[in-house]
């Protein structure tokens, strides 16, 4: 008999704040900044907090409710009802703080023993596309929302989904080496070609069990419920449980933002008595059952390989690709600056620091920056609190520029601490050319290894950057070493042999590093 599936995204993403300028500006002058106050500034939390009021009372609430009593309607019938949830760390922290009763009531779902909960980015983020680190902090906030699982439910989860079922091979098989054991993605067309995502496969590369969601079924509640103009409106739940008994497979794997029930349709639409109703109607089929993700997963044999590259990286949203969050030059440039600025929120090793930059991103920030159009424009500006690319841009560049001027204050207080630590992305460490423009091969990625390399590059090299300047926009630029930066100037113009010059140069950044 196929198995039914049920999966639902719970996520809410922080906002960031219009007022940011203005909030600065009166905590600077009234003496209060305070790296304590950076959230408040950034985000807008009393958006925040009357989004999460209002979904808690029109969806979590009502919709969890109604899945908790099938739950123990159907629990003695031998055929049980059950779902999987996935829920954004984020989510979960503003829930905790502002409507604990929806924490509360998922506790009740996860303890009745027929909910599953799949593990996620903490930050709902996209991380994982980031150029040389990526995978390293991918896993640290699968990591963390691993943490905030355990401690909210005592729950560790087996399946996991990257951000918005992004997948391919090599995120597969890295998660699986992290210990999960069942994927979720988008049964994509021209991934599967003639096969059916109605069937578990296996990652290329590794023994990752991959789930992949029937978009058309999944999007006849998540898109089409209320949508008058749609022929087969009203849907109701015994006609869906007739459309999923007709489906040929051995999983049918339905999987859609939770908020679909209430928030995005409202009440009025019936979209409570869909949700109330549908658990009966399937089980009222003989050849029909409902699984979790892990146990469809395991219950049948992987049919075949799904094999997506690193480059062909697909999603459930849009175009099934990357293009919702990193399709055009705002949202490209804002996620590298977010990128190259990793290692040095980690080598300042501030807290605050480090969690606004992760709440950075968050996905949604580059999503809102999209600028597509037809039906897939009007669904980014329907989730956008903006409603304009240029300003949710505008909003997160703004956000940037505050945390480089606080890591460059950092870096300047604490040089020798901050800078004998920071290692530079590749394509930030400064290569030594020859005057011809030929490189000599050597390189340095942070200011150590920038020492060990005076001793190695030919004085041809040395003197041809030192005279071009290169050396001191190197330490301005990448470092936010002004004054150290003039020092190797006055070097670089004093008079004086390619030793005197060498030694002088050695000088400022032993001195820098306090060696």
């Amino acid at each position: 008999m196929p198995s039914v599936v049920l999966f639902f995204e719970v996520h809410q993403p922080y906002r960031l704040d219009r007022r940011m300028h203005e909030k600065l500006i009166s905590r600077a002058l009234s003496g209060r900044l305070d790296f304590c106050d950076l959230e408040e500034i950034v985000f807008d939390n009393e958006l925040n907090k009357r989004v999460i009021e209002r979904v808690a009372d029109k969806c979590y609430l009502p919709a969890t409710r109604i899945i908790v009593e099938n739950i123990e309607k159907y629990k003695n019938t031998g055929k049980p009802f059950k779902v999987t949830f996935s829920l954004s760390g984020v989510f979960l922290e503003q829930a905790k703080r502002w409507r604990p009763d929806v924490v509360d009531l998922f506790k009740k779902a996860v303890d009745t023993g027929f909910v599953e909960l799949a593990e996620q980015t903490y930050y709902h983020s996209v991380v994982a596309f980031m150029p040389y680190y990526g995978l390293e902090e991918l896993a640290e906030q699968v990591n963390e929302h691993r943490r905030i699982t355990e401690e909210t439910f005592g729950y560790r989860p087996v399946t996991v989904e990257n951000t918005e079922f992004t997948y391919n091979n090599e995120l597969a098989c890295f998660l699986y080496r992290l210990g999960f054991k069942v994927m979720l993605t988008e049964g994509v067309d021209w991934v599967l070609g003639w096969r059916s995502p109605n069937y578990v496969y296996r990652a290329d590369g590794c023994d990752m069990r991959v789930l992949t969601r029937n978009y058309r079924l999944s999007d006849d509640v998540g898109f089409r419920f209320s949508d008058r103009r749609w022929d087969q409106y009203p849907l109701t739940a015994d006609k869906y449980a007739a459309w999923l008994s007709a489906t040929s497979g051995d999983v049918v794997f339905i999987a859609m933002d939770y908020e679909t029930f209430g928030e995005h349709h409202w009440p009025e639409t019936g979209i409570y008595e869909f949700l109330r109703w549908l658990p009966g109607e399937v089980l009222k089929y003989g050849n029909l059952e409902f699984l979790t993700t892990s146990e469809a997963a395991f219950k049948y044999p992987a049919r075949d390989v799904l094999g997506v590259s690193w480059w062909s990286t697909i999603s459930w949203a849009d175009e099934r690709d990357l293009s919702a969050w990193l399709g055009n030059t705002m949202q490209q440039t804002a996620f590298n600056l977010i990128a190259d600025l990793r290692p040095y929120v980690k080598a300042v090793e501030k807290p605050e620091l480090i969690r606004l930059w992760k709440l950075l991103t968050i996905s949604d920030h580059y999503y809102y920056m999209a600028t597509k159009f037809g039906a897939t424009g009007e669904v980014h500006a329907y989730f956008s609190p903006y409603k304009d690319a240029s300003v949710a841009y505008g909003l997160l560049m703004e956000a940037v520029g505050l945390l480089v001027k606080l890591v460059a204050d950092e870096i300047r207080a604490n040089k020798t601490r901050v800078l004998s630590k920071l290692v530079l992305p590749q394509h930030k460490a400064f290569y030594f050319n020859m005057p011809t423009g030929e490189f000599t091969g050597y390189s340095a990625r942070s200011l150590p290894e920038f020492l060990e390399m005076l001793e190695k590059v030919p004085a041809e090299s040395f003197i041809y950057h030192l005279n071009r300047g290169d050396l001191e926009n190197w330490l301005k630029q990448v470092f936010f070493l002004e004054d150290e930066a003039e020092e190797i100037s006055r070097v670089r113009q004093q008079p004086g042999s390619y030793q005197e010059k060498l030694i002088g140069v050695a000088r400022v950044i032993r001195r820098t590093l306090g060696v």
